[in-house]
């Protein structure tokens, strides 16, 4: 029997039987008729290399491992960062008050940055504010990370005693 004859008779005995694996495990119909397609066209590649011995788990086995690829795949697609939102924003989304209090919130956590003694305001004014990441500060101001991280943890906490006193 040649590949061509042995394709056609696993797609015939076993297609039902791999679109059920692949539905089951996508819960998406569409794309567990394109995965179960992909099985066959991956088995038939692998034709030669294949034992003979239980086909029926060698093809699940191939179905199984597409959608377990196919839903990595979906997930980084899906799952869309917190930039990639913010960048998918028209300019001035939302009600105008919102963007007037977004603007006076980050007016007062300037000056509350800004008010902290040396060296937490600096700190404070780049992570809070630039949005600087503790070893890009480490970078740029020739610290240690550790020192960073703390100095970062020490500044929110007078940032949040500051705000709770003026409350």
């Amino acid at each position: 029997m040649d590949s061509n004859e042995r394709l056609t008779q696993m797609i015939e005995q076993y297609q039902h039987l791999i679109f059920s694996v692949c539905v089951k495990m996508t819960q998406d119909y569409f794309a567990a008729e394109d995965l179960a397609q992909d099985t066959f066209l991956a088995a038939f590649r692998h034709l030669d290399r294949f034992d003979g011995t239980n086909e029926k788990a060698w093809l699940c086995r191939i179905a199984s491992n597409k959608c377990i690829d196919y839903m990595k795949q979906a997930e980084r697609r899906s799952v869309p960062s917190t930039e990639e939102v913010l960048d998918m924003q028209p300019a001035g989304y939302g009600q105008p008050e919102k963007a007037y209090l977004e603007k006076d919130a980050y007016h007062e956590l300037k000056i509350r940055c800004g008010s902290l003694s040396p060296p937490y305001d600096g700190i404070a004014t780049m992570y809070f504010m630039e949005g600087k990441k503790a070893a890009e500060i480490a970078g740029l101001t020739g610290k240690n990370i550790k020192t960073v991280q703390t100095q970062i943890y020490r500044a929110r906490a007078m940032l949040r005693e500051k705000i709770e006193t003026e409350k």
